[in-house]
């Protein structure tokens, strides 16, 4: 505890660190909101499902307990890394916003409907974070291979991510969540987004090296 309350001290007294955690955390919500509303558009716009060699050649799976109980797993160990480590607040916040707002435009552009034997979700809160028409690519597969690439000097936080990662996406394959591009894809544009959030936001990236341990 020492450790992070001089963490805390140490970063709390920056002027230039505080305004770049407002921002990340600013950045996040409008991202937020864009995904709302990019979201809804592609669910009312959403045509006919296609076939998938892998969905149409599998049955259906209730992985309903998975998914949302992941899901909550996932997003407590990232607060449990920025709670412990706030040097890495900003740019991890500003990574998955930038994530959040390019997801939003491919959501966007294509609108096929979901699987026919897609499983049912059973959670208010996930159910209004995923609309049915928002497929391409899948959040959940990118979401965490992009944070094991920004944890990717830790690895420990790498693995336990690309663990994350990989679960989510055999768990939406089996589920009939996404089609399998969805899934596929998600890997090499994650990869292209990190690659877009090194370049735009260096100095926060700079920040988050400054303490390794």
């Amino acid at each position: 505890m020492k450790k992070i309350k001089k963490n805390y001290q140490i970063h709390f007294k920056n002027r230039k660190f505080i305004i770049s955690l407002v921002s990340s955390f600013l950045l996040l919500l409008i991202s937020i909101c864009i995904n709302f509303y990019a979201g809804t558009y592609a669910t009312e716009r959403a045509s006919n499902s296609v076939t998938d060699i892998i969905l149409s050649n599998t049955r259906v799976y209730d992985l309903d307990g998975m998914f949302v109980y992941g899901s909550f797993l996932f997003a407590i160990f990232i607060a449990f890394i920025c709670f412990y480590r706030p040097n890495k607040i900003p740019f991890t916040l500003k990574s998955i916003s930038l994530f959040i707002v390019i997801r939003s435009i491919f959501i966007t552009l294509t609108h096929l409907g979901p699987f026919p034997s897609q499983a049912i979700i059973n959670s208010d809160i996930l159910s209004k974070l995923s609309f049915g028409g928002d497929l391409f690519f899948s959040g959940h597969t990118g979401m965490p291979f992009l944070l094991a690439l920004v944890f990717w000097r830790d690895k420990t936080i790498r693995y336990i991510f690309l663990s994350f990662s990989l679960i989510f996406a055999i768990v939406v394959l089996l589920a009939h969540l996404h089609y399998s591009i969805d899934v596929l894809s998600a890997f090499f544009i994650t990869y292209t987004i990190y690659k877009i959030a090194l370049f735009i936001f260096k100095k926060d990236r700079e920040s988050f090296d400054l303490y390794i341990n």
